[in-house]
């Protein structure tokens, strides 16, 4: 019987292996490579397989090889070796990656656009064979995602067959044969090729924590949008070497989109190459569908040069041009973002008559601007015009604009109303601007914060606070002798002299050759009556060369 059961299973193998071998084999093998990564000193971090899915060097594969890899190759059926130019995609959950291959053609697998049902029999395709390694039915074909399949395959495989493609009946490839636990598992699984296929790059992939795990160049978006929102987050979030290759990869696959040229202008004009930077602003305007956008920026970079990096002048790149840029931008397309550049241009022109009456117009304007900075804009107009009065209005008009609770974007404006105040001798309402500053700033505010509150709540009457401010400008910066001079100082003025004496003294601790230490308690102790003591520390002060000293020993002698 066993003898009987023996011949069966041995010709049942015979035409299961007949079976296994379709007329698509020697076709896709040419399909499949093999994939090596490297780390940054050239050694090699892993191999693997993988399949071509595309016809432009599109591929997929195992994603493990490629954590903390900066360079990849791929060797062909053929035995070529091709460069891995960039990741298009990864999903560590699943371990698959998308990249393409520097190669003018490929030779890419069919893939299944439908999920293999249970119990179909399928293939492994392996790397560099003319024949199938094997055929199996499939034991559990899952879903995930709601559209891909991941199957549970009843097969034992070698671990070079790790990341071949699955083959349905047809040709097509259904899946990715995933790493087994160990290379005696009878059980092995494979991941939907669909999927791997539909990996893409986004504009927010710089911080996807999966691609961030390998160091090989990530590939644009095909999408404009989203190709240009990565690049605006790239400016903050990567090093200049690696933006400038994104701008040039940008370049190279939208060759005929203004916005490439306009990064690159951007990029020369901040490293003062303005030869490079008008070349590119030129091409830029020359290319672009609406011109109003590469004038405005060409505008708005020359005016940034021209106001804070005018100690290096270039021909051509002059305020009149800026203006003449922007005033031709909103001809084209009148825009309120643009009138403000135009308000600011003028302003630095001294044309503070002229830029006032366009801030003025804009804060009528029902428009998502910052009408905030409007405001305040007009008010630096008046407030060149040395008209304080109107200045004030327009930073109350600037602050009004918030309401409160402030948000954090009241900050800046509250600090500048509360210094005009100050200056105006509206001491009082100037701390008040000073509380709500700190209130939204309170981690960043410093030991100068303090000393300028503490000098306004002087002004209006407000020692008890004054001296709690400079007690906190002491705090954050103990070294600080001026902070104890002030201190000292605003003590004998409310009448405490014996703290103003425990202050001296550490004023002398700190600075033992300096006046102040000696003149501060020299005085105190005259005002306490101790002139036997007092004296000699004025006349200390007076040796170091104090010039209030003198006086105060001729008063107190």
């Amino acid at each position: 019987m066993k003898k009987i059961i023996l011949i069966l299973f041995t010709i049942h193998c015979s035409l299961f292996t007949s079976f296994a071998q379709p007329s698509w084999v020697k076709k896709a093998t040419k399909s499949v490579f093999t994939v090596k990564t490297f780390n940054a000193d050239g050694s090699l971090i892993g191999s693997t397989n993988g399949f071509f899915v595309g016809t432009e060097g599109e591929a997929v594969s195992t994603f493990a090889p490629f954590k903390g890899a900066t360079r990849a190759i791929i060797i062909d059926a053929a035995g070529k070796e091709m460069n891995v130019s960039a990741i298009m995609g990864a999903n560590d959950m699943y371990d698959v990656v998308k990249f393409r291959v520097e190669t003018n053609k490929s030779q890419p697998l069919t893939i299944a656009t439908t999920i293999t049902p249970e119990g179909s029999m399928v293939w492994l395709l392996p790397y560099r064979e003319t024949k199938v390694v094997n055929s199996f039915p499939i034991r559990k074909a899952q879903t995930f995602q709601s559209e891909y399949g991941y199957y549970t395959l009843a097969m034992q495989t070698p671990e070079t067959a790790v990341s071949c493609p699955l083959m349905n009946e047809a040709g097509e490839v259904i899946g990715i044969l995933q790493q087994p636990v160990s290379a005696t598992d009878t059980l092995n699984y494979a991941v939907s090729a669909r999927f791997a296929d539909s990996l893409k790059v986004t504009g927010l992939s710089l911080n996807d924590p999966t691609l961030k795990l390998t160091n090989i160049k990530k590939e644009l978006p095909n999408s404009l949008n989203e190709a240009n929102l990565l690049i605006y987050m790239a400016a903050s979030s990567t090093d200049s070497a690696s933006y400038v290759g994104l701008v040039e990869d940008f370049i190279q696959k939208f060759p005929d989109v203004s916005d490439g040229y306009l990064y690159r202008a951007e990029l020369a004009a901040g490293n003062a190459d303005y030869d490079v930077a008008d070349r590119e602003f030129q091409t830029a305007i020359k290319k672009a569908d609406k011109k109003d956008d590469p004038l405005f920026i060409r505008a708005r970079t020359i005016y940034n040069k021209e106001v804070y990096q005018n100690d290096k002048p270039y021909e051509g790149w002059t305020l009149d041009k800026a203006l003449s840029d922007i005033q031709e931008a909103y001809s084209i397309n009148p825009l309120p973002g643009y009138r403000q550049l135009e308000g600011n241009i003028l302003f630095a022109q001294k044309k503070y008559d002229d830029a006032y009456n366009i801030f003025t117009s804009l804060t009528s304007e029902n428009t998502i601007i910052d009408k905030a900075e409007i405001w305040y804009g007009a008010s630096r107009c008046k407030e060149m015009l040395k008209d304080t009065t109107a200045m004030l209005a327009l930073l109350d008009s600037a602050v009004c604009t918030f309401s409160k609770p402030y948000l954090k974007q009241a900050a800046p404006y509250l600090w500048t109303r509360g210094n005009a105040r100050f200056d105006a001798g509206r001491y009082r309402d100037a701390v008040a601007d000073f509380n709500e500053y700190e209130q939204l700033m309170a981690a960043q505010v410093n030991a100068r914060f303090y000393y300028i509150r503490h000098q306004a709540e002087i002004e209006g009457r407000l020692y008890q606070q004054a001296l709690n401010d400079i007690s906190k400008a002491i705090q954050m910066e103990p070294q600080e002798t001026f902070y104890y001079a002030e201190k000292a100082s605003l003590q004998i003025r409310v009448g405490q002299l014996d703290e103003a004496i425990q202050t001296a003294e550490e004023i002398i601790a700190l600075e033992p050759e300096g006046s102040n230490g000696y003149l501060f308690k020299g005085l105190a102790q005259c005002l306490k009556g101790n002139k036997k003591e007092g004296i000699p520390n004025l006349e200390k002060a007076k040796d170091i060369g104090d010039p209030q000293a003198e006086g105060l020993i001729e008063k107190y002698k």
